[in-house]
Order: C-alpha cells, then sequence, then structure tokens
C-alpha cells in the first residue's frame, strides 16, 4: 500500500512538472499599406527606447521614397491638430490643400468624435494610431485609404506634433480626377507600446521599445466599423520650422 501511494505521487508530481505553460497568442499590427509599415518601421527605429522621438530626429531623406504619402500635424489645443505638411500624393487623391487644416475638421458626426479621441489618447498617452476610411466623391464613387498617425515631441517633453501617412489601399483609375469631399470611417485601432502614461501629455524614463507582437482586442460598433484597443508590444516627417 505504502510503494502504491508514493508511486502515485510520483505520478502527479511528474504531471503538474510536464505540463508548460503556453504563452498567450499575439498578433501583429495589420498595416495594408507599404507606405504605413515603412514610415511606422522608420519611426520605431528612430524612437528607440523612448515614448515618442523628436521632431528632429526625422530624418526626410531616409524616407524619401514615401514623403508625396506623408504628414506632419501640430497640436494647437485639445480640438486642434493642424497639418503642417501634406505631401503632394495625398493633396493629388483628395483634391484638397489639407495644410493649415485641423485634422479633425475632414470628418463629420460621429466619425468627428470618434477621431478627437483617437488624437486626444495620441497626445496624452503617446499611442500609435491607424485609421481605415473611405473617401467619398458627390457621385458617390468610393475609394479605401489608409492612415496612421504617430507621436512626436517638439521642443519640449510634451507630445505635440504627429507624424503620419495617408495612402489609398487601391487605388482606382479615377483617383486624382475628382474631389474626395467626404470622408467615413471604417476601423479605428489605438495602440499603446507601454501602457498608458502616468501623467497626461508627459514622457516618463520607464519607455521600453516594442516587441515583435501586440495583443489585440475588437469591439464592432456597427456594421461597417470596429473600435479596436491594444496593449502590448509592436514590431516593428517633419521639416516644418520651429
Amino acid at each position: 500500500m505504502c510503494r502504491l501511494a508514493a508511486l502515485a505521487r510520483n505520478l502527479l508530481n511528474d504531471c503538474l512538472i510536464a505540463v508548460p505553460v503556453r504563452p498567450v497568442a499575439l498578433r501583429k499590427l495589420e498595416m495594408k499599406h507599404q507606405t504605413s509599415q515603412i514610415l511606422y518601421a522608420y519611426w520605431n527605429e528612430v524612437r528607440g527606447n523612448r515614448i515618442a522621438p523628436r521632431r528632429f530626429d526625422i530624418e526626410p531623406a531616409r524616407i524619401g521614397s514615401i514623403l508625396p504619402e506623408t504628414f506632419i500635424l501640430e497640436r494647437i489645443d485639445n480640438d486642434t491638430h493642424r497639418f503642417r505638411l501634406a505631401g503632394t500624393k495625398i493633396f493629388e487623391a483628395f483634391g484638397i490643400e489639407f495644410r493649415g487644416t485641423n485634422f479633425s475638421d475632414l470628418w463629420s458626426g460621429n466619425d468627428q468624435a470618434t477621431v478627437k479621441t483617437l488624437l486626444a489618447s495620441l497626445t496624452t498617452g503617446g499611442c500609435v494610431g491607424r485609421l481605415a476610411f473611405e473617401g467619398r466623391t458627390i457621385e458617390k464613387r468610393r475609394a479605401e485609404f489608409e492612415a496612421v498617425l504617430m507621436p512626436l515631441t517638439h521642443n519640449s517633453h510634451i507630445i505635440d506634433r504627429i507624424v503620419g501617412s495617408i495612402s489609398c489601399i487601391a487605388a482606382p483609375a479615377w483617383l486624382g480626377t475628382v474631389r474626395l469631399d467626404q470622408r467615413v470611417l471604417i476601423e479605428n485601432e489605438l495602440i499603446w507600446p507601454n501602457g498608458p502614461l502616468r501623467e497626461p501629455g508627459a514622457l516618463d524614463e520607464r519607455q521600453a521599445p516594442f516587441a515583435p507582437q501586440l495583443r489585440a482586442a475588437r469591439l464592432v460598433r456597427s456594421e461597417r466599423r470596429n473600435f479596436r484597443v491594444y496593449e502590448g508590444g509592436l514590431s516593428k516627417v517633419d521639416t516644418d520650422e520651429a
């Protein structure tokens, strides 16, 4: 009997030791367009161990191939993030000069409120944003776009600049010949590489680089719109005047 009890204990211990602890499956951020991927990879490289790189760390020559699709926003206040620069391909695609325009004014209704929330999270929390949206003409023609937005600091430790890009996913033949007067959100995502900041708007010393992948979650808001918030890591231009 004692031998049987000892054998049972040994078997139990072997089973407990043999059961592996499996890591939770993680998923990479889904950036559809190559421009988004190139800009993000460069921003992440320059960022290093910081929540956000400085504006002057961005060297336009390093991303020359995608400059026509990039932009720089300046945060004026909570509701105003003004285009300081916008690439020529953005102007050509939409038929609109964006420079000097408030980014959230490109949207209306609930979409505008969503974009304002995303921008506030980006500038106060140090996260990265991604938007999928349609540009529409008066005649209801549609083209799908992807925008990515990444935080920058300027002359202080406050996030007051945003570098980003806007790219058409599959450009139709008519793109650039008709104004895209309406923007309609399809999907938006926020990514906090190191978790939300303790003090809104302020950077700290706990910054660590993105990990290769991140945990993902999705909340479906409507038939055509999703909102996803990521907490975890990611894999991996401003030339305006001061």
